[in-house]
């Protein structure tokens, strides 16, 4: 379970979140949508507990980020948008170094690598230097450390970026299987196909503050359009200040 509570991000005189309440359920994939600027990136940092807010609380199945920073991100997946990535390791030892920074050990820990790399499809490249993947690759790697932990939420942010039709196919399928397993899933995108098609719920933000809450269909009704697609639905109740989004997807 992810929650926020009422947070606030400033930056002088700037507000760039303003009064953020969120909860994302258990098995829940919930999108988060908004033009460049909007916010949503900053929220993202402050659940991942790379920011602090200004005020308000971020709670991380059941541990107030504040004051239970550790359990809280002991329990938690982060997946940036840019991640780095020590490029000089193989795939099997970027992943043991990420083991150990949650303290996993022992004859477990290989197994689960092995899980993972499976998983995402890199068990050919378990030994060979991350300087020689794919973009794509990199992305995938990333992701099986971010799950290796068994993380029971995860906050991701931009996930497609980078990656092919295959790519990104398994990685709906990655997380719909996690969902359906009870990870709860906090997603920002610009793709808004990729939001329609996975998303259980999800939330607009707009100049730090959301504006809209629902189901697609419930976001259909808000915008006064049955029968449409999220893209115009998305214009309609963001006053029409998506277009540099719907420029990337096109």
């Amino acid at each position: 379970m992810i929650a926020t509570h009422h947070l606030v991000k400033t930056y002088g005189a700037f507000t760039a979140v303003d009064d953020v309440s969120l909860e994302v359920a258990p098995g829940e994939i919930h999108g988060f949508l908004g033009p460049n600027g909007a916010g949503k990136t900053t929220t993202i940092k402050i659940i991942a507990g790379l920011l602090k807010p200004t005020s308000g609380r971020v709670v991380v199945n059941g541990h107030d980020l504040a004051t239970e920073a550790e359990a809280a991100k002991a329990s938690l997946g982060f997946i940036p948008d840019r991640p780095f990535i020590y490029e000089k390791l193989t795939a099997g030892e970027f992943l043991r170094f990420h083991a150990g920074l949650y303290g996993l050990d022992g004859d477990g820990v290989t197994q689960r690598i092995r899980e993972m790399l499976e998983l995402f499809e890199l068990s050919r490249w378990e030994g060979e230097l991350v300087e020689s993947f794919s973009h794509g690759m990199k992305q995938r790697l990333v992701m099986s450390a971010a799950f290796l932990h068994r993380p029971r939420a995860v906050v991701v942010d931009e996930p497609m970026i980078g990656l092919d039709p295959r790519g990104a196919r398994l990685i709906k399928d990655v997380f719909r299987r996690m969902s359906q397993h009870g990870v709860a899933i906090l997603m920002s995108t610009h793709t808004l196909e990729v939001a329609e098609e996975m998303c259980d719920r999800i939330s607009i933000i707009l100049k730090g503050r959301i504006i809209a809450r629902g189901t697609v269909d419930e976001l259909r009704v808000m915008a006064g359009g049955a029968d449409e697609q999220l893209t115009p639905v998305f214009l309609k109740l963001t006053g029409g200040s998506a277009l540099q989004e719907i420029d990337e997807i096109v």
